[in-house]
């Protein structure tokens, strides 16, 4: 057991990020088994809205053009995006889900649901909304 709070902190962190990234991959290949599960949180993202312009997806997730210029076009040909005029800029093109996509990402978000309610099916619900508002506060602390 580590005796400094904010090192125990950031092992279990790290250790709770490793699982996620491991979560991510299997269902990154749930939706499509030659799917890079680098793309699953672009994908997450746009199941949240209609439809996304590249620039906020650069600014949300934080990566380079050039890169998600890559994802996007792998998950285009993978059938799981497609490029839509952008209502408000005719030189600008917007990015959403195909519908089998949505339907595929929705279905595997639901059982995420699931298996979340079963792992704190014991816990209190003012325990659960402390933790969401910790981890919002945690997130919000970011340099």
């Amino acid at each position: 057991m580590v005796s400094d709070p904010i090192t125990g902190l950031e092992t279990e962190l790290a250790d709770m990020w490793q699982r996620g990234r491991a979560r991510s991959r299997k269902y990154a290949r749930a939706i499509h088994p030659k799917l890079d599960p680098a793309l699953y949180p672009v994908l997450v993202i746009l199941n949240r809205n209609k439809a996304v312009r590249m620039s906020e997806l650069i600014s949300t997730l934080d990566i380079e053009k050039s890169t998600l210029t890559r994802q996007i076009n792998a998950a285009e040909r993978l059938g799981l995006v497609e490029r839509i005029p952008d209502p408000d800029d005719a030189r600008a093109k917007l990015v959403a889900l195909t519908p089998d996509a949505k339907t595929k990402l929705s279905n595997i978000q639901n059982h995420q649901i699931d298996e979340w309610r079963a792992r704190l099916a014991t816990w209190k619900p003012e325990d659960i909304v402390t933790l969401t508002s910790l981890l919002r506060r945690l997130g919000n602390s970011e340099n």
